[in-house]
C-alpha cells in the first residue's frame, strides 16, 4: 500500500521527483551543429543518469536541435523548460547552450534540424537511451 502512495505522490507532485536528481553529477555530452550535420550522428545515453547536453553551433548560419519525443520523455533540469521551445533548441551562428536531462526508461528517439531542407541535406540522427 505505501509503495502505491509513494508512486501517487510522484505523479501528483513531479517536483518531488526532480528534487532527488543531483544535477551537479551530470555527465557532459557535447553536440556540435554544423553545416548539415550533427556531431555525433548518434547520441548514446544511459537511462536513470543525469546529463548536461552542451549544444554548440559551429557553423556560419542558424540551426536547431529538434527532438520533441526525447525532451517530452526527459526529466529536465534547471532552466531546461525556458531554453526549449516545442521540443527544440534554436542556436544562432557561434552560439551555445546547455540543457540538463535524465531519461528514466530505455528508448530510441529521432533528432533533426527543422530549418528548411536541413534534414534533407543530412542534418538528422538518433538518440539511443540504454
Amino acid at each position: 500500500m505505501s509503495r502505491y502512495l509513494i508512486l501517487l505522490a510522484f505523479l501528483i507532485f513531479p517536483a518531488a521527483a526532480s528534487a532527488q536528481t543531483n544535477w551537479s553529477q551530470a555527465e557532459t555530452v557535447t553536440v556540435t551543429l554544423s553545416s548539415f550535420a550533427f556531431t555525433s550522428e548518434t547520441i548514446e545515453l544511459e537511462h536513470g543518469r543525469p546529463y548536461r547536453l552542451h549544444f554548440v553551433n559551429g557553423s556560419d548560419g542558424g540551426h536547431n536541435f529538434a527532438a520533441r519525443d526525447f525532451f517530452d520523455a526527459a526529466e529536465l533540469g534547471p532552466g531546461g523548460a525556458e531554453i526549449l521551445g516545442r521540443g527544440k533548441i534554436e542556436l544562432d551562428s557561434g552560439q551555445s547552450a546547455d540543457v540538463y536531462v535524465m531519461i528514466a526508461e530505455p528508448g530510441e528517439y529521432e533528432m533533426h534540424c527543422s530549418h528548411f531542407m536541413h534534414t534533407t541535406f543530412g542534418m538528422s540522427g538518433d538518440i539511443v537511451v540504454r
